[in-house]
């Protein structure tokens, strides 16, 4: 503390009066910003969470399978989809399209995969509370990869038997006359549907566990995709050490005014907060469906799909016990309070990745923040009464400083052995 002390003593007789552009006191911070810095600070995060729920989440053979299943097109109804379909490697692992396409259109856009190991809650809407439910729900969803968790066993038994037995031991005898291909549970298909419910209770049972058994391997991998070092990290380190030519060479005085603003009058870091720049946490922010569109229910549709899905943390395939589950099971079960709620993304190479919102409603950043400027009596909120905005005035030159800034989040995205 006596050394941050004397960095801002030195820093204030130093840029008092000696800014760039008309910013004196840009690169200037009192004890309280510090701290804030450091807590966004890219080296406070911490290693990421092992899931009790998936008992191979840490093994690089998994790893190594999940990978591969990542990239295979094969796992999908007209062989050209795959995980990476939507989540591009070269495009910060989302697809940079208004909503997701797979076999069709989706309604809501790619989220990105870069540190979402440290979510409890998967989707826009919190359908999912591992990542091995995560991975599964495309792959059988109709617009998505469109194919089945029993075609997926066919695949899986001719293309990666050898990998899949050493992690998750035997594969059951699949074969199509006793597990028809298009089987699944499909409330969605009554034909479909109806075959599935004909198969054997426990073949439904082997398949499903097969199921779960393909998306704990994806988790392995997904886990693996993490952000790494960009511009405001570089600055918040140079801070630490009183490092000030390389903070003036980090970051622009515009870019430090808006960060600034972020942490302060903007109120940004209300939600995004953390150094993945989220609170992980469901807002209703106001934002208009996209056109054409109804509208979206959010994270009040979210709550009872991520209770009911058999693959929850607390379900039969679960790798943990009901005590290691305490997201799921302390949930706040208010559908009412969370009515066009969604999650709130992390910032981390957000200038990379437009389209934004649940649906890609705004084209450009400078439409997300004006759309914030804007927005009436500088506050909205959810049927419960909670603000989800809240924020001073801001002025057409913040939004400029803000936007500028957001680009200082953007850096690599490691995800080892990607294609």
């Amino acid at each position: 503390m006596m050394r941050i002390l004397m960095i801002l003593t030195a820093m204030l007789l130093t840029w008092a009066g000696a800014g760039r552009a008309g910013h004196p006191d840009a690169h200037v911070w009192n004890m309280a910003e510090v701290a804030v810095l450091h807590s966004l600070w890219l080296g406070n995060l911490p290693p990421v969470p092992d899931d009790p729920s998936n008992a191979h989440d840490l093994d690089p053979r998994a790893a190594a399978l999940g990978r591969q299943l990542f990239f295979d097109t094969r796992l999908s109804a007209n062989g050209r989809v795959s995980c990476a379909t939507c989540h591009i490697p070269d495009k910060g692992f989302t697809d940079n399209l208004p909503v997701a396409h797979g076999i069709e259109d989706s309604t809501r856009r790619s989220m990105p995969l870069a540190g979402t190991a440290y979510s409890p809650w998967q989707f826009w809407d919190g359908r999912a509370d591992t990542l091995w439910a995560q991975a599964l729900g495309p792959i059988e969803n109709p617009v998505e990869h469109g194919i089945s968790r029993t075609r997926c066993a066919l695949i899986v038994k001719t293309a990666y038997r050898e990998e899949y037995e050493a992690l998750f031991g035997l594969l059951p005898d699949f074969n199509e006359a006793e597990y028809p291909p298009l089987a699944r549970p499909a409330p969605d298909d009554a034909a479909i549907h109806a075959l599935w419910q004909e198969m054997a209770p426990e073949k439904r049972r082997q398949v499903s566990r097969f199921y779960a058994n393909l998306g704990k391997a994806i988790a392995a991998f997904v886990r693996t995709i993490q952000p790494q070092e960009a511009p405001f990290d570089r600055y918040v380190k140079a801070l630490f050490e009183g490092d000030m030519e390389t903070m003036a060479h980090t970051l622009t005085p515009e870019q430090a005014m808006g960060l600034k603003l972020f942490i302060g009058r903007a109120g940004c870091i209300n939600c995004h907060n953390g150094p993945l720049f989220t609170n992980n946490d469901f807002h209703n922010v106001g934002v208009p469906p996209r056109a054409g569109f109804a509208p979206d229910p959010g994270r009040a549709a979210g709550i009872p799909l991520v209770r009911e899905n058999e693959f929850n943390c607390l379900g039969p395939f679960s790798d943990a016990a009901p005590e290691q589950c305490p997201e799921l099971r302390f949930m706040d079960p208010d559908t009412a309070a969370y009515q066009g709620a969604f999650k709130t993304p992390s910032l981390r190479n957000v200038a990379d990745r437009p389209p934004y919102m649940h649906a890609g409603q705004f084209r450009t950043l400078r439409e997300v923040l004006e759309f914030y400027r804007n927005t009436a009596g500088t506050q909205t909120a959810v049927p419960g009464g909670r603000p989800a905005i809240s924020h001073g005035p801001l002025s057409a030159v913040d939004v400029d400083f803000l936007e500028a800034f957001l680009h200082a989040l953007s850096g690599p995205i490691q995800a080892p052995g990607e294609e």
